[in-house]
């Protein structure tokens, strides 16, 4: 029972919005949002790069668009389409994480005291509740929740669909905005089925707090497509709380930063139709000149009704601050405690989860490796098998040809004698008249060698002779 209330605690702490998506600066347009601007073509001449697009989602599903600048931290302007008028709901107010903590894992809208513990830097991009407490300003809606029903209407409540504004202000914006939608502009464009809405707010130098940047004016821009195209611009400054001043987009988009263009092709612009025009301004005149008859009649009772519920309501909050902050601390401490109990649980969880898991992979390997080592060595049975009677074929075939071989070396020995003998009387005959032959030779050179060396003696012999002949006997002459 205590675990249970415990995970019901922790599913509390982290509730599963899907209220808002933050657009990539390289993505074109606003994503799934596109489709709250005319011709799915978002505003263009706002391109600072604080400047940070947002698909607004509640139960994954988109609701509206909007345009948030990190620098004054309120948006510059609300993409939507008019859904149905309703009450507003109880405000239940939330904030964007990944503004300020690009990296965290909430995707998606969560409220203040959950964020605080889990996002980075949190309010470093966006404002918080605590930068409108005792300032004297208010969260006021650029998309009024009046003008939605359901679940469009609770995901209007983020800090990044609210500017300061003045209570008084704050309530002029929302009533003006929702008398001209539904009266004049819903009913000339199919009762609002295929009405584009942008509200925006110029931010001034003013500060709340020295952070939040105060608007310098409000504006809405109105866009129809059927059954004619037309559009109409609202500009209201705070200084005229009880007046709106009604002008064409293109007027409108001069009061804008330069280069600031709302609507696809104009949205109509000179081609729409005059007697149309004529009509919803008659409207929009009627409903600005009923609202001051009704504040003269009852005018001061009103008044001095508003003035005794404010000073009672200032009275109640300066009395109930000191039990709201504290209640706050306590609240934010029993969400800090379920949220690292939650943590302490998961963490055992998963060192649980990773042990058996841990386990279970070490058997599996062991399995693995023991299943591939069985079928390695089935495998490896056949080749075994082959190899082996390969090797006993082989022993065989050496054997047979070893024993030739040795009967071979044994028969040679007498077959060989054998031959020799009998060849011995036939080499014998060959060999005589060889032997005959050499003999002759012999002998022959033997008698014309004697008879050289005669010759050789004779022929010396006769040298000797003839050379003592020549010497001697001149000289015998010649003494006589």
């Amino acid at each position: 029972m205590k675990m249970s209330i415990l995970f019901s605690l922790c599913i509390f702490a982290f509730p599963g919005f899907s209220q808002g998506r933050v657009v990539g600066v390289d993505e074109a347009g606003f994503a799934e949002c596109n489709k709250f601007f005319y011709g799915e073509t978002p505003p263009e001449g706002f391109t600072e790069s604080f400047h940070v697009k947002i698909c607004q989602q509640y139960n994954k599903e988109p609701r509206f668009a909007t345009l948030y600048s990190t620098e004054d931290k309120t948006p510059l302007y609300s993409a939507f389409k008019y859904t149905k008028a309703a009450q507003r709901a109880e405000e239940s107010w939330l904030v964007e994480p990944q503004i300020d903590d690009p990296g965290n894992d909430l995707e998606e809208m969560v409220h203040e005291a959950v964020a605080v513990g889990s996002v980075n830097n949190l309010g470093a991009n966006q404002a918080l509740t605590t930068d409108y407490v005792d300032s004297g300003y208010e969260r006021g809606q650029l998309n009024p929740s009046s003008l939605n029903e359901d679940d469009f209407q609770l995901a209007t409540y983020t800090l990044t669909n609210a500017v300061p504004m003045t209570p008084s202000l704050s309530e002029s914006w929302h009533k003006d905005v929702e008398n001209i939608v539904e009266q004049a502009l819903a009913p000339h464009c199919e009762n609002g089925a295929r009405l584009y809405l942008v509200a925006g707010a110029v931010p001034s130098s003013l500060r709340v707090k020295d952070k939040v940047s105060i608007p310098e004016f409000l504006w809405l821009a109105a866009c129809c497509d059927a059954p004619e195209v037309w559009s109409l611009g609202f500009l209201k400054r705070p200084s005229g709380e009880n007046s709106i001043e009604d002008l064409s987009v293109q007027e409108l988009e001069k009061q804008l930063p330069s280069g600031a263009h709302l609507f696809k092709s104009n949205c109509g612009g000179g081609s729409q139709s005059q007697e149309k025009m004529e009509t919803i301004l008659q409207t929009i005149n009627q409903i600005q000149s009923e609202e001051p008859i009704v504040q003269t009649t009852a005018g001061r009772v009103g008044w001095h009704k508003r003035e005794e519920a404010s000073l009672l309501k200032r009275v109640a909050g300066i009395v109930a601050a000191p039990f709201t902050k504290l209640l706050r601390i306590i609240g934010y401490v029993l969400v800090e405690v379920v949220r690292y109990t939650c943590y302490f649980l998961w963490y055992v969880v998963k060192q649980l989860g990773n042990t058996a898991m841990g386990g279970l992979h070490r058997l599996w390997n062991g399995v693995v490796s023991y299943g591939k080592e069985i079928s390695t060595v089935l495998v490896n049975i056949p080749r075994d098998v082959a190899k082996v009677a390969a090797n006993i074929i082989m022993g065989f075939v050496r054997i047979f040809q070893n024993t030739l071989s040795l009967i071979y070396r044994i028969l040679s020995v007498p077959i060989g004698l054998f031959l020799h003998i009998l060849a011995f009387p036939l080499d014998t005959l060959c060999a005589v008249p060889i032997v005959l032959k050499d003999m002759a030779a012999g002998v022959g050179g033997t008698c014309s060698l004697i008879v050289d060396a005669t010759a050789a003696m004779m022929s010396g012999f006769y040298y000797i002779a003839t050379h003592l002949g020549k010497k001697f006997v001149p000289k015998l002459s010649s003494d006589d």
